[in-house]
């Protein structure tokens, strides 16, 4: 099956990207080669089920259909019902999330499907540069010129996670993630955390497996609770800390920007403890903990300076 990608940071935040591209019937404002978009029977742009009718420059017809529309998270699925390609089994995705340094937004766009017999990577190819990389790149310019919403909320109800942190790494994903990846590591780069180390002679790689570390002079455990290199993230839990938390899970993911060969990165973390303690332990793991571990990373391996 192959697999289209594109991505990229927007220099805007991401109430208003998403006022933006959440139109599913809005590709003529800010994709040049589309000039008229309809939705079919009469209905709604935000009725999941919905299709969009459009024509392209070279007058081929397309059909798609909304298949998921999330305010929540910011993301929409559709596919085709008729193809502006000969591939089957088409299914992308759209979606925004915001960069907490910086407050700009990383969008991604993705699809998968079936090439004809004879043309693998061809189509590959022809939507992730020609469709969804030059979409982004439109769409930056249209929304530099847009207006925010009125009313527009960062989060719909609860936040995502207590913490969620994200930044830019000035380096590829793939180069990235073998710093970010090794669970005894931490310590060579982190200027708050020494003496990490895996407890019974367990590998970093290792799931189950617990690291124990000082954070200043606090002693921490940390388990190790998953780790994939496909999406190139991991989670974890504490199981020892002078703070005063308890059901601590943590967990960090990176993203490829594809335009400038760059990282997004996002770090996220959930635990229970009182509101007056949360007061002070949610911008100190915010900021000097997963932050710094980003913009230590960029600095120290790949020249950046925030």
């Amino acid at each position: 099956m192959a697999r289209a990608y594109a991505s990229t940071i927007i220099d805007a935040p991401v109430e208003k990207v998403w006022g933006v591209v959440r139109d599913f019937n809005g590709l003529p404002n800010w994709i040049p080669a589309i000039a008229k978009s309809t939705i079919e029977d009469g209905l709604a742009a935000d009725v999941v089920g919905c299709v969009r009718s459009f024509h392209l420059g070279d007058g081929t017809h397309v059909r798609e259909r909304l298949l998921s529309l999330n305010d929540a998270d910011r993301s929409f699925s559709y596919n085709f019902e008729t193809p502006a390609f000969p591939v089957t089994d088409y299914l992308a995705t759209l979606r925004v999330i915001p960069v907490t340094a910086g407050d700009r937004s990383f969008v991604e766009w993705e699809a998968t499907f079936e090439e004809p017999a004879g043309e693998r990577g061809k189509y590959e190819a022809i939507v992730s540069r020609d469709v969804f990389a030059g979409g982004l790149a439109s769409l930056a310019i249209t929304v530099a010129k847009a207006e925010t919403p009125a009313g527009a909320r960062r989060w719909k109800g609860r936040r995502p996670a207590k913490v969620f942190a994200s930044t830019v790494i000035r380096g590829a994903a793939k180069d990235v993630w073998p710093i970010l990846r090794d669970f005894a590591g931490m310590g060579a780069w982190h200027s708050d955390i020494t003496k990490m180390h895996m407890l019974d002679g367990k590998r970093s790689d290792q799931v189950s497996g617990v690291r124990e570390f000082l954070f200043g002079e606090g002693l921490l455990h940390e388990e190790l609770l998953h780790l994939c290199d496909r999406t190139r993230s991991f989670s974890y839990r504490i199981n020892k800390s002078p703070m005063p938390w308890l059901e601590y899970v943590a967990g960090a993911r990176l993203y490829p920007i594809t335009d400038r060969n760059h990282t997004f990165a996002v770090w996220t973390a959930d635990w229970d403890a009182s509101a007056n303690d949360d007061v002070e332990l949610i911008p100190t793991v915010h900021n000097n903990v997963f932050l710094k571990a980003f913009d230590t990373i960029d600095a120290k391996y790949f020249g950046g300076g925030k």
